[in-house]
């Protein structure tokens, strides 16, 4: 292959692809509808000239049958009045316009069958405008939707990768995590305020229950303490070990008590 040959085959094929990108459908069906009108121009015109050609050829074949007619009278005359060099001239005379009229109505019936082939192209061509043009109104709104579908496509796909939208993303983590924050304050705000007023209604039930606690104590201490009359009748002997006894556990349930009510003012 030479290198011309390579080179032009280079070229045609870098040409017919920009040729193909910078082919916009719109416009190449609005330019096709308006090439098919063009031609639809043309053809009318052609059908025109045609129908004229007819009706002239027409005329002509009835203007030569009308003058072979009128020479043939005229033979007829010309022989009546012993004229038969003119009647024989008026009948040369015919036969040529009679030829002519049957070359004429030749001509006219092919002419009348062209202007009926003519005329139904032009009526194939018009009903494929009339569909070319609705179809052209379809197709363009169908190439302009997938044009705005394709450009929807790439605006979205460029928000993934774009700074602003990641930055958007992170400004809405951001005040998520900030509402988070503000929501557990103010539960754990809630629980505290929750906890210092059962601490308050706890408080009475505590207070009765270290009252009762402590004359409970007190009676029992007074149980387990002797009148003093009843110390001088009985001997120093007679003392057992039992009431010392219950005199150490008298002072251990003091400090018992005490270290209870150190823990109820700590509360």
């Amino acid at each position: 292959m030479g290198f011309f040959d390579r080179l032009s085959r280079l070229l045609r094929a870098n040409l017919n692809d920009l040729v193909s990108k910078a082919e916009d459908p719109v416009k190449i069906l609005d330019q096709s509808v308006a090439d098919m009108q063009s031609d639809l121009v043309k053809l009318r015109q052609a059908v025109a000239i045609a129908i004229a050609s007819q009706k002239r050829l027409h005329n002509q074949a009835e203007q030569a049958q009308g003058q072979a007619k009128t020479w043939y009278e005229r033979a007829e005359l010309a022989l009546q009045k012993g004229e038969e060099n003119l009647a024989r001239e008026a009948l040369a005379r015919r036969k040529t316009f009679q030829e002519s009229s049957t070359s004429l109505t030749t001509q006219l019936k092919a002419q009348e069958g062209q202007v009926e082939l003519l005329k139904r192209s032009l009526v194939a061509l018009e009903g494929k405008i009339a569909e070319a043009r609705t179809k052209k109104d379809m197709l363009k709104a169908r190439a302009q939707a997938a044009k705005a579908q394709h450009q929807l496509q790439s605006a979205v796909g460029n928000l993934g990768t774009n700074s602003a939208m990641a930055a958007f993303d992170r400004m809405e983590d951001k005040v998520q995590a900030l509402e988070a924050t503000s929501q557990a304050a103010s539960e754990l705000a809630g629980a505290d305020l929750e906890s210092q007023f059962a601490a308050l209604e706890g408080g009475d039930d505590v207070d009765d229950e270290l009252n009762a606690l402590r004359k409970r104590l007190q009676a029992g201490a007074e149980a387990v303490a002797l009148p003093s009359g009843e110390i001088s009748s009985f001997g120093e002997g007679n003392i057992d070990s039992s009431d010392e006894v219950e005199a150490v556990k008298v002072s251990e349930v003091d400090a018992e008590l005490e270290e209870m009510k150190r823990a109820i003012d700590q509360f």
